[in-house]
């Protein structure tokens, strides 16, 4: 697969697509004022503890605190050391594009092997606790937070808080993965450094020297996190994540890449200075792209980022999958348009079932897009040929292998759906790049002009003893206005009727289609 990163940057917000064999799949932004928060660890204070739920919240000193979990707490250093022993962990890049942190390299028997104690024995109110994002703050909810703090480099996963050399399983070679392991344990016992990592994948067959500088780098900014720990009062900062940019080249880059392209000389500076350390061998495929063409709409970005805001997506064939965001979960409809096929059953079978499996490929493609998280409910067009449901549904796991962020299909085969999850660390393409309409307050609908006009016939009625003997008033929008004057005259008639007074219908361009004023003069 030919891939390709593209960076646009102001000063003020960075954009960064990756592109798949011409095709944008990704997209990362970040903003200077808004910068996400996954990844930083910060020295917090515990303001609640809430013993019914087993979780605490974590004053950061951000809008929100955030939620804690008694599984993410590190009772004591000694006990988690114990828990963590020395098998092979995993790495791989962060799911979401340079979260940082989370769960990345952690043991996975820990939730379960250790002894089961209670928040409340934990943590008490007002107590100072370090703490590390691994889910930004998503709608009212707060960050979610982890005691078990990761910072992630290019060839390996630091974890200071556990006492563990793990290697990554596709290491595969008996004597490179020795090697890796005797390097660390040489710069750990010259340097008194306690704390574990994951070797990554990336780290095999690079040079002692590369090794050495990612154990460089983590000594250091581990010594800064304890001398910035014991001088600031929570909540403080000790440890913040890299630049969007940084973090993608850190957790994405390989040969695979053909270009990378960026329209910012001070970013373009930044990354060639971050290829020569990290992966010199790219550094010709990196180009400043100077042209006053934006570079979005240049490699074809921006028609898709536009794409992506919008609910509906056509296929090729004729056909479209329809995405609706909830807060609960996503539902994704296809349909085949005027793709319909033959008239024979057998024929229109095979015209579903290529549908189906086109509408896949771009669900996942949108998925990613779009980054949605969470519950994701695909309704596909039904089949009736058990094996075609079995064909589409291997798809959709194929797909998904693509996809960095852990995600799983499920079949629902009495109702012909297909259910994915997946894990939801950030904001939406949606939630980041746009707000709920301020006219229609995020529902997509406003009432029509006739429930209005019926709306205001009923208050009148309400308050009909009030205005007796006077003439009546209405302010309405000037939908409305027209609507009472023609389609509904006959609520203008009853209004008058009601209140044995003319009606002075009075337009004003100010007041929302649904408001309207209903005044005694």
């Amino acid at each position: 697969m030919n891939k390709e990163m593209i960076v646009s940057s102001n000063g003020h917000e960075t954009m960064v697509a990756i592109l798949e064999d011409d095709l944008v799949a990704e997209i990362f932004v970040e903003r200077e004022r808004h910068r996400g928060v996954v990844g930083n660890v910060y020295k917090g204070r515990v303001s609640k503890v809430l013993p019914g739920m087993q979780s605490s919240f974590i004053d950061l000193g951000l809008e929100r605190d955030g939620f804690l979990y008694v599984a993410d707490v590190i009772d004591t250093l000694a006990e988690f050391d114990k828990l963590a022993g020395d098998e092979d962990d995993e790495a791989g890049a962060t799911g979401n594009g340079g979260g940082g942190g989370g769960h990345r390299g952690r043991p996975e028997r820990d939730r379960q092997d250790r002894p089961t104690q209670k928040i409340e024995e934990l943590l008490k109110e007002g107590q100072e606790i370090v703490v590390q994002v691994v889910k930004e703050p998503l709608g009212t909810k707060g960050a979610r937070l982890t005691t078990h703090v990761t910072i992630p480099g290019r060839f390996m996963v630091f974890m200071p808080t556990v006492d563990h050399i793990g290697v990554s399983r596709k290491i595969e070679s008996r004597e490179e993965r020795g090697r890796l392991r005797g390097i660390v344990r040489e710069f750990r016992e010259a340097h008194g450094f306690t704390g574990g990592v994951i070797i990554r994948t990336a780290a095999g067959g690079r040079p002692k020297e590369d090794i050495l500088g990612d154990l460089d780098a983590f000594h250091k900014i581990w010594t800064e996190m304890r001398q910035r720990n014991e001088s600031s009062r929570a909540p403080a900062v000790l440890f913040q994540e890299q630049s969007i940019v940084a973090r993608l080249l850190r957790d994405l880059l390989t040969e695979d890449f053909q270009a990378i392209r960026i329209d910012n000389a001070q970013e373009y500076q930044k990354v060639m200075e971050l290829i020569e350390r990290i992966m010199p061998s790219l550094a010709p495929k990196v180009k400043l792209y100077s042209k006053p063409f934006p570079i979005f709409d240049e490699y074809g970005v921006q028609a898709e980022i536009d794409k992506a805001l919008k609910s509906k997506v056509f296929l090729k064939s004729g056909g479209s999958i329809v995405i609706n965001q909830t807060e609960a979960l996503v539902a994704i409809d296809v349909n085949t348009g005027r793709f319909v096929g033959k008239k024979t059953s057998g024929r229109l079978e095979d015209t579903i079932v290529k549908t189906n499996l086109e509408a896949v490929k771009e669900i996942v493609r949108q998925i990613r897009l779009r980054d949605l998280g969470g519950i994701i409910v695909l309704d596909l067009i039904d089949m009736d040929d058990k094996k075609n449901r079995q064909k589409v549904y291997q798809a959709v796991e194929q797909e998904l292998r693509k996809d960095r962020s852990p995600s799983k299909a499920l079949q629902v085969s009495d109702f012909g759906l297909v259910i994915i999850t997946r894990k939801r660390v950030k904001q939406s393409l949606e939630r980041v790049l746009t707000e709920p309409c301020p006219y229609c307050a995020g529902t997509g609908v406003i009432k029509s002009s006739s429930t209005i006009c019926y709306e205001i016939l009923n208050e009148v009625k309400k308050v009909g003893p009030d205005i007796s003997g006077h003439r009546l008033l209405l302010r309405v929008n000037p939908d409305i206005a027209r609507a009472l004057k023609e389609e509904e005259s006959g609520v203008l008639t009853d209004l008058r009727a009601s209140i044995g007074k003319d009606v002075t219908i009075k337009a004003d361009v100010h007041l929302h289609h649904e408001q309207f004023d209903v005044m005694a003069v």
